[in-house]
């Protein structure tokens, strides 16, 4: 498993993108996971410049559940798994499970146990599977401590995310400014 992490608008997805033809060749068998929900106008016009970019022959699973199960089902078939991004799956993992309730009443030390369950099952996947796995993240660490209450939680939340992602990773990308670095493997 390959992580690539970094700030909003970093070039992740490039350094992911050119990592997947590596290892898959121009013609090369690639799923792409698009963890994104199409909610406004805004979030499908970003989708569909990210569609753009891609190569047609790539296919698409847009989705952020149980994506370990999807990776041991569909492996097989592919030479490269890129999933963009936990970051995104963990946001809609998170207000799924909050189930509209009011922020004061979440528990998040309940909420975060249910995504790292979702999140070990990826992993355990990623682990086992014969092809080139990719994974995007931010980094949401390197700024200020957000004011409000969710925002808080839900950095920690992905910070500890991203830390089991790069612990169990055999290589690790942290993308600046369109410069890939890599920091480990």
């Amino acid at each position: 498993m390959i992580l690539i992490t970094g700030g909003a608008r970093s070039g992740k997805s490039n350094v992911a993108e050119k990592l997947a033809y590596q290892f898959a060749g121009q013609q090369g068998n690639v799923l792409y996971i698009a963890t994104s929900l199409l909610l406004d106008d805004e979030t499908e016009r970003r989708v569909a410049i990210h569609r753009k970019q891609r190569p047609c022959h790539w296919h698409t699973y847009e989705g952020y559940r149980n994506l370990g199960t999807l990776i041991n089902e569909k492996a097989p078939g592919y030479q490269v798994i890129l999933l963009e991004c936990i970051t995104t799956m963990l946001s809609n993992l998170l207000f799924d499970y909050a189930a509209n309730k009011p922020i004061e009443t979440l528990c998040f030390a309940t909420l975060e146990k249910k995504v790292n369950w979702q999140l070990d099952q990826l992993l355990t996947a990623c682990h086992t599977s014969q092809c080139h796995v990719i994974i995007v993240t931010n980094e949401l660490g390197l700024g200020i401590v957000p004011e409000n209450r969710l925002a808080r939680h839900f950095r920690d939340i992905a910070g500890r995310a991203n830390q089991k992602l790069a612990e169990c990773a055999e290589t690790v990308h942290f993308v600046v400014s369109g410069i890939d670095i890599k920091i480990k493997g």
